[in-house]
């Protein structure tokens, strides 16, 4: 572990794990598009898929010198968000961010088996078990029908990127059915990639036409506060009413996830049990932490009868 990200030497090369800066003369993986991911520049041999690469453009980083495929390396659907995956290599696994449910077009992520697991464990304690999404699903629809039957309009708010296409497709029964234009942009990229996103106005737009004073509506935006200037302007105007998605949703650590009129904790990676599941999946021999609760994870590993360790710097070194 580097101030670069996750550094390993595989034969005479070096492989940089979603490195902050592309490294020339390295192979550098991409796990995928959130902006945390993504490195500042593009140099060397950059291995991540298609459709990271695509929508990293979009969010004004090139990764344009990239390659989907390389010998002895493996990529795995993380089912985090759209293009997302882990690496195999050297009988090693690094998971990326990761989430082993179904949802919407979005497959549960697939564990192969490894000697080595590097795992992300954001939400690494106990406290962090979420219902099923079918559970989520039937509570939400029924709370935005209680509201369309007042004739309230409904803010579905979810991460930009990965939550707000997956609240499109989870709630595209839901008619008339708008985005903020940031969300339209992004799901039009996923369309043009191939997934099905139900086809919709833009906030801007729909404002302009006076759809939005024909009330109730749904309309799916990132995830804002209710202190943020267009919730206000929406809920001044219109009285709409926000539902906010997160994992975070019934945490303290974040308390800007729960600052909505509804708090959903549905989440884009594994909770505390899915990760569990995943370790014991994987059938590891040595499991890593990184990313999130990496102390607390490791060692209820560790109670659980497993050889488990937060990544720090120089601490893969005994398996190269």
């Amino acid at each position: 572990m580097t101030k670069n990200g996750i550094v390993c030497s595989v034969g005479d090369r070096s492989v940089h794990i979603d490195p902050k800066t592309a490294v020339a003369d390295a192979i550098n993986f991409v796990s995928h598009a959130h902006s945390d991911h993504l490195p500042h520049s593009a140099r060397g041999t950059v291995l991540t898929t298609r459709e990271t690469r695509e929508i990293a453009t979009l969010r004004g980083r090139n990764l344009s010198d990239h390659v989907e495929s390389l010998d002895n390396f493996e990529l795995y659907d993380s089912g985090h968000i759209l293009g997302a995956r882990g690496l195999l290599f050297d009988d090693i696994f690094y998971t990326g961010d990761i989430c082993t449910r179904q949802r919407g077009f979005l497959k549960a992520a697939s564990v192969p088996k490894c000697k080595v697991l590097i795992t992300e464990c954001t939400f690494g304690k106990p406290e962090f078990i979420f219902p099923t999404t079918d559970e989520i699903v039937k509570r939400v629809n029924e709370t935005i029908s209680d509201l369309y039957h007042k004739g309230k309009p409904v803010l579905l708010l979810g991460y930009q990127l990965g939550k707000a296409q997956t609240l499109s497709c989870l709630f595209d029964h839901w008619d008339p059915l708008y985005y903020h234009d940031s969300v339209k942009e992004m799901n039009d990229l996923h369309r043009r990639l191939g997934i099905p996103i139900k086809p919709g106005l833009g906030h801007t737009e729909a404002q302009a036409a006076g759809l939005l004073d024909k009330k109730p509506w749904v309309m799916v935006c990132p995830l804002m506060s209710n202190n943020n200037a267009f919730i206000k302007e929406m809920k001044s105007k219109y009285d709409a009413v926000t539902i906010g998605f997160s994992g975070w949703a019934k945490s303290p650590y974040l308390p800007y996830a729960r600052k909505n009129d509804y708090s959903v904790p549905l989440s884009d990676h594994c909770d505390y049990s899915d990760l569990i599941d995943l370790v014991k999946r994987s059938g590891a021999e040595k499991i890593y932490t990184v990313h999130g609760f990496v102390d607390e994870f490791a060692s209820d590993l560790i109670k659980m009868g497993f050889d488990a360790q937060p990544l720090k710097e120089n601490s893969l070194d005994e398996f190269f």
